[in-house]
């Protein structure tokens, strides 16, 4: 048999989102979403920022006891779920071909193009190198929520981490910080998938068929 046939491309091609990958994202949104709503009502009984509070209608929980208690409930959602998703993407490499190279040239190209308004979005298969550095920062950035909350959650028990985070004070500061940097970037994730629909339906039925690379290799779709 040919090694180029269409039959053998088409079966060592794969969805660019896989089954797995797709729940695991909107488990995470769904995860996500209690977090940050719930962590605003909780941030609203003893604010950080004199002046800003978050109204009720955007908060999950009427107090700051069930908000801490929807919380929880979102917290273990989100560090299982983020751990198979990591574990995954390790495992299958996902997160090296998706990620990786990050190259200083590539970035400042991105970003000038960028300013020249000149991004093209057809290519569902790759990321440009912005797009990659913001899906790093955003890794660390929960990376950052994890260690954080165990400080808030288990000051005396978690005492070397919290003595590391500056104190249980600027351990919540910090902890505002990334709740700060993930909805940023959850503004703009949802903003550019309603500008470029194709890739919101992309997470919904899988996305095109891409070669074993994962970069910009399609295969003939069924």
């Amino acid at each position: 048999m040919d090694k180029s046939s269409p039959a053998l491309s088409r079966r060592r091609s794969r969805r660019l989102h896989p089954m797995p990958i797709r729940v695991m994202h909107w488990i995470n949104a769904a995860a996500m979403l209690v977090m940050i709503t719930s962590g605003w009502g909780i941030y609203d009984d003893d604010v950080i920022v004199r002046g800003l509070h978050f109204p009720q209608a955007l908060r999950l929980g009427d107090w700051a006891a069930p908000s801490l208690n929807w919380h929880f409930a979102g917290m273990w959602l989100l560090v299982l779920n983020g751990l198979a998703y990591l574990s995954y993407g390790l495992v299958t490499g996902r997160l090296r071909e998706r990620l990786l190279p990050i190259r200083i040239a590539d970035l400042v190209k991105t970003v000038r193009d960028t300013l020249h308004l000149r991004i093209a979005h057809e290519d569902l298969t790759t990321y440009n190198a912005v797009q990659k550095v913001l899906y790093v920062v955003v890794i660390l950035a929960g990376a950052s929520q994890v260690l954080t909350g165990l400080a808030m959650w288990k000051p005396v028990q978690f005492s070397g981490l919290v003595s590391l985070l500056g104190g249980f004070q600027d351990a919540r500061v910090v902890h505002f910080l990334g709740m700060s940097v993930i909805v940023g970037f959850l503004l703009v994730h949802v903003l550019l998938s309603l500008l470029v629909p194709q890739t919101l339906w992309a997470m919904l039925a899988g996305g095109p068929r891409v070669g074993p690379s994962g970069h910009g290799e399609p295969a003939p779709l069924p």
